[in-house]
């Protein structure tokens, strides 16, 4: 990847990271300049930093690693079908398949939800404050992360959806079958997370003060006995309070039970896994007031065939459900 370098200068003493980077040419805009730092790609004085909000000061040398192409033209629509569970003149809820990108990325420039997006709507009718080659995000789901995700169909709903995230008044549960049995029915995961500065593609638990606090709850939804070659299994509904890029994967194997078949975080063979070749977690519930109307507007997702199978290999061990599984499990399709 080509390196920008940059030496802070009297004129830029006191400035934020991003607002610096953006002055680099090379660096866009700002947004561009804060993704570069959450993915690690920015060093001060040799040492990265994880941190938009880092003052710089005189004498600071600045070092960016940054993707080719720097950025995307614009996104072309693409005829990439789409499940749609509700639409209006603001919004849409809809569920994201295994494998869908939501955005161009290196690697990934077509393709992508933002692609389908833009053919079903029209550039000029989706919100683009996260960037031109975003149009309509929101939030995102890995792209091996399948179920419900939100598109704002113009800036004005972007900017309250969002406001629903950083207020944490979106509900948003994952259902996820992690190693191992769980011994707490429920409890809370409060930490920070940053980017490890072991591995670039991995985020890390982190007390460094530039992480960012992510907040997870969970549910124990049923247990599943261990047998050879395994520690059994724990089927989990994991509630998101804050939005940190792979935050489930990383708290639930911060506390010993990474997620059955993810590949960054995870552990075992094809067996242990289940046959499964991506991480088995699925967005299955989504519930917040409509941005404009005050609305109360509630989703729910059940499982895709895949993850219902992975589990059907392993209902003869089940040990229970709890009364929170007895209510969600048949919701997911898994039961008739």
């Amino acid at each position: 990847m080509p390196v920008l370098e940059g030496l802070v200068y009297p004129e830029h003493d006191g400035m934020r990271l991003d607002s610096f980077l953006a002055t680099l040419e090379g660096v866009h805009s700002r947004s561009q300049a804060a993704r570069l730092i959450e993915e690690g790609a920015v060093t001060l004085n040799g040492l990265t930093c994880s941190s938009k909000k880092t003052s710089v000061c005189t004498g600071d040398r600045i070092a960016v690693c940054v993707p080719e192409p720097l950025v995307f033209n614009q996104v072309q629509a693409e005829a990439i079908p789409l499940d749609i569970r509700f639409e209006d003149e603001h919004l849409i809820v809809l569920s994201k398949p295994r494998g869908l990108v939501c955005h161009p990325a290196q690697g990934h420039v077509s393709g992508t939800l933002a692609n389908a997006l833009v053919h079903h709507c029209g550039l000029d009718h989706l919100g683009t404050l996260q960037g031109e080659d975003r149009p309509g995000i929101v939030h995102r789901l890995d792209r091996d992360t399948s179920g419900l995700m939100l598109a704002a169909k113009s800036d004005e709903a972007q900017v309250a959806l969002q406001n629903l995230i950083r207020t944490r008044t979106l509900d948003r549960r994952y259902i996820t079958l992690v190693h191992g049995g769980l011994s707490l029915a429920e409890g809370t995961i409060n930490t920070g997370i940053a980017r490890s500065s072991k591995d670039r593609l991995r985020m890390a638990v982190s007390d460094d003060p530039a992480a960012r606090q992510a907040i997870t709850s969970f549910r124990v939804l049923e247990h599943f006995a261990s047998q050879r070659g395994d520690e059994g299994y724990t089927l989990v509904e994991c509630h998101l309070f804050t939005g940190r890029t792979h935050q489930i994967r990383v708290h639930m194997h911060h506390i010993g039970h990474p997620l059955v078949g993810d590949p960054l975080y995870g552990k075992g063979s094809a067996s242990m896994n289940l046959g499964l070749t991506r991480q088995f977690l699925h967005s299955w519930y989504v519930a917040f007031n409509h941005p404009m109307s005050g609305e109360p507007l509630c989703f729910t997702d059940m499982l895709p065939w895949d993850l219902a199978q992975a589990l059907d290999d392993i209902r003869l061990r089940s040990e229970g459900t709890s009364a929170v599984g007895d209510d969600i499990i048949p919701m997911l399709g898994l039961l008739d």
